[in-house]
């Protein structure tokens, strides 16, 4: 990959590219990377191998070679905290190959608990997914980690192998807490590894609302059961439940359980005023609450309890992922929404939404096509093929205004869909308990 001069992008005509490489172009950073791991994998890995072991010989304190698995120098620092083992695993008898295998899965998990030194975790996390090969987003915070990675099957259970046996998590996480499905390393364009003040961004200081005053548990099974009783009873007008999805617009979009409640939120953050704005229909109700994998219900029904109104708050274990693990034709229908280049997994064939312009069954993203907007936005191919391809006639009719900062970096704009949406919608108490029976 080759970055071009910027008077050679205006010489060439071709104002906007940064890099080429296989004959292509390429605008955006994400771009580029995408293209070099999934076409140049293999040479990268053997040149930086020499490079990993020079690093290596650096960060030991004898000035040799550090030992098989030690991990101590990593980002600098020349000894991990007492509860954070820095050890790495041994690969030397896997093949490259065999960890780099595009063929693998892509993980997804949460642990809540205390960590003292969220730095200290980031550069030992950070470096545990460099030796494996593996991409994606893990977020670090005091109140615990929260990760989803691709790559080979064979990286993906070494990961598993080391962070149930990290000291941190010994006690707390376990197999099950490790949600799996068809993917790999190609489903991230880079590895993101970072601390934040929350490891699922809900706006909210973690000391004010706690993960430790989280609603009841419930298994698939029992929250499958739950399910089916509030179905029944929805039917008949009598149900005093409430089935809500904590998850964003666009994910319950494309699928759902049946009868559910999915607020009309683009951001969990927004969860907090939703809740708010709507404690009436929240008053003595029993909720049943779930997400894609669990993290959202543990801080989401915190903080409805927190609001004294709701006689019960349940939570699916494990989200939807552990739910169609068991029940893969169960009540959730559709597809399951992702948060990497996959978009959404399927465990059933229903399709519940619509192509935005023709209104043919469709729940396949695409990004809007517009370059400052970059929404997602459903068009079925007869549609994309008629150059319908952007989230909306704004965006679909001329390219937004460029704004840019003053170091040239081009900013991200928010398109008429997006400024037009409501922030926080409200419900209709009784329009709910009618609706609710429908599904």
């Amino acid at each position: 990959a080759k970055e071009v001069p910027p008077a050679a992008r205006c010489a060439a005509g071709g104002e906007g590219v940064r890099w080429r490489c296989c004959r292509q172009a390429f605008e955006e950073l994400s771009g580029i990377h995408r293209h070099v791991a999934l076409q140049h994998g293999g040479d990268i890995g053997q040149q930086a191998e020499p490079i990993a072991e020079r690093a290596a010989a650096e960060v030991s304190p004898s000035g040799g070679p550090a030992p098989a698995g030690n991990a101590d120098g990593l980002n600098g620092h020349s000894r991990c905290s007492p509860e954070i083992s820095c050890v790495l695993p041994d690969t030397s008898h896997i093949s490259y190959d065999d960890l780099t295998s595009k063929v693998g899965e892509v993980l997804l998990y949460y642990c809540y608990c205390e960590v003292k030194d969220p730095e200290k975790l980031c550069a030992w996390q950070k470096a545990l997914c460099q030796h494996l090969h593996l991409t994606g987003k893990v977020r670090i915070a005091s109140e615990g980690i929260n990760g989803t990675v691709g790559g080979s099957k064979v990286a993906t259970n070494l990961y598993i192998e080391v962070m149930l046996s990290q000291p941190l998590f010994k006690d707390i996480l376990s197999q099950e807490d490790f949600k799996s499905s068809a993917g790999g390393s190609h489903c991230f364009p880079d590895l993101r590894v970072g601390v934040f003040k929350e490891i699922v961004p809900m706006g909210i200081d973690p000391k004010i609302v706690s993960y430790k005053e989280t609603g009841i548990h419930l298994s698939p099974q029992e929250f499958h059961t739950e399910v089916e009783q509030y179905l029944s009873q929805a039917r008949q007008g009598q149900s005093d439940t409430i089935l809500l999805d904590c998850r964003n617009f666009y994910e319950s979009k494309i699928g759902h359980f049946q009868g559910c409640l999915a607020p009309d939120i683009r951001k969990f953050s927004y969860f907090p005023s939703y809740v708010d704005e709507n404690l009436e229909l929240f008053k003595d109700k029993r909720v049943l609450m779930y997400c894609t994998g669990g993290i959202r219900c543990e801080r989401g029904s915190a903080y409805l309890r927190s609001k004294a109104v709701c006689r019960e708050v349940y939570q699916l274990k494990g989200g939807i992922h552990k739910y169609l693990e068991e029940f893969p034709d169960g009540f959730y229908r559709g597809k399951l929404f992702v948060f990497d280049d996959r978009y959404a997994i399927c465990s059933n064939e229903d399709i519940i939404s619509a192509c935005r312009y023709c209104g043919t069954l469709w729940d396949q993203y695409k990004l809007c096509s517009s370059q400052h907007c970059r929404q997602l936005v459903l068009t079925c191919p007869s549609c994309r093929n008629k150059g319908l391809t952007a989230c909306c006639p704004v965006c679909q009719e001329k390219e937004l205004t460029v704004t840019s900062r003053a170091s040239g970096q081009m900013l991200k704009e928010e398109c008429e869909c997006t400024r037009s949406r409501p922030r926080v919608p409200i419900e209709h108490v009784l329009q709910r308990t009618l609706d609710a029976g429908k599904d």
